[in-house]
């Protein structure tokens, strides 16, 4: 790369980026999660716009994970032990039996509905069936609603990742047809917990090693802190565990450690989510192309209305069975599911493995979490007053 090509591409990012941090703004003021600002940044820059190509769906997927693991290390590093105690049993039943049935559910009526493949409606179903951490966090966090409905939501965003990842590559192996369910259900349980306890060991032995180490500069705290989290999420992976379990178990721990400089980590940790989610979402636009998602908008109206209206406020009232949540509290839940970046980018594992129509999968959850996004985030602030979940600001 020439001197001058690196300052055009540093002006080109530069500019990209402080485009998307004036954004926010804008999305707060229209009550949407910045993502949808940033998806259509990547589409502005992409083929259909300024003609960048870029179509690598493996390559998206390594960076999505990674970006990923970054925002849920913000989501763990800012989670209250004390808020998120009390709601994990019905967050980790949300996160399991809550998935199961809003697969099972969407795969089927998608099957019945579409005509497609097994394979294709089970797929589908999995993949649109995890929240966004990113889209949660993002707007939960600036919504005036009652502790207990919001912890649900953050910790299910948190936890929920890890058995679909598990499950979404199982369906795209050459073995899928033949695995046994009760086995494949047994494994994604011992991943998930193998891995959150693994995150736990990393982050208790980092916080010893930090509070034993004397680091000299203030600004390396927040670092050393972020990268432990990290370093669970990449153990884990070698390890053959849950990765999404053990980086969030472990920001949980470290958040809430008696740490030196709390605050100012808490502080660095936010701005590497924001960088994370704004270039995690302009790849995602960059790798979409606007001339296929025409053709995928009515596929992605009846998957998204399966799962909105059918699949999500069943497997609400179902998973939440025993843990005494109110009528209005459940419906709160059924419709606050934001999906975002977490579904587009397990929709190019199909890309990558190779199986037949993969391209439609892409497009089929791309569109739907576009136009979903834009149905649900802008009804939540007037839902939360209808059914009463209100609280007053903090200042």
């Amino acid at each position: 790369m020439t001197l001058d090509l690196f300052n055009l591409t540093l002006v080109g990012v530069s500019l990209l980026v402080l485009i998307a941090v004036a954004a926010v703004g804008v999305s707060r003021r229209a009550g949407l999660p910045a993502l949808l600002i940033y998806i259509a940044l990547g589409l502005i820059v992409g083929e259909a716009g300024f003609g960048l190509r870029f179509d690598d769906a493996e390559l998206t997927q390594v960076l999505g994970f990674g970006l990923l693991a970054i925002v849920l290390t913000e989501g763990g590093l800012t989670t209250r032990w004390t808020v998120i105690k009390p709601v994990l049993g019905v967050a980790l039943a949300l996160s399991t039996l809550g998935v199961v049935i809003s697969v099972g559910v969407t795969a089927l009526l998608t099957y019945w509905v579409l005509g497609v493949d097994v394979r294709t409606a089970l797929l589908l179903g999995t993949v649109v069936s995890s929240t966004d951490a990113a889209a949660v966090f993002s707007v939960m966090r600036r919504l005036p609603l009652r502790a207990r409905p919001k912890a649900i939501l953050e910790a299910e965003s948190g936890l929920n990742d890890a058995p679909v990842v598990i499950v979404v590559s199982l369906l795209v192996s050459d073995s899928w047809a033949t695995t046994n369910g009760w086995l494949a259900a047994a494994e994604a349980v011992f991943q998930l917990v193998a891995g959150g306890i693994l995150g736990f060991l990393i982050a208790w032995f980092g916080k010893a090693a930090i509070r034993r180490t004397t680091i000299p500069a203030a600004g390396l705290y927040p670092i050393a802190v972020v990268f432990i989290a990290l370093l669970s999420f990449g153990v884990a992976g070698l390890a053959g565990l849950s990765s999404f379990a053990a980086v969030y178990v472990a920001a949980l721990k470290l958040g809430n450690a008696n740490l030196p400089h709390a605050r100012s980590t808490r502080g660095f940790a936010e701005s590497l989510a924001w960088l994370a989610q704004i270039a995690l979402f302009v790849l995602l636009g960059l790798l979409a192309s606007p001339a296929r998602l025409t053709d995928a908008l009515l596929p992605a109206l009846v998957v998204g209305s399966v799962l909105l209206l059918v699949a999500r406020p069943l497997s609400i009232v179902i998973a939440s069975i025993g843990f005494g949540l109110p009528w209005q509290e459940k419906a709160f839940l059924s419709w606050a599911g934001l999906r975002g970046a977490v579904p587009i980018v397990l929709a190019t594992i199909p890309i990558s493995a190779g199986i037949s129509e993969p391209q439609k999968i892409f497009d089929i959850v791309f569109v739907l979490v576009v136009i979903f996004t834009l149905v649900q985030a802008p009804v939540l602030p007037r839902l939360v007053k209808i059914l009463g979940l209100g609280r007053s600001p903090e200042p």
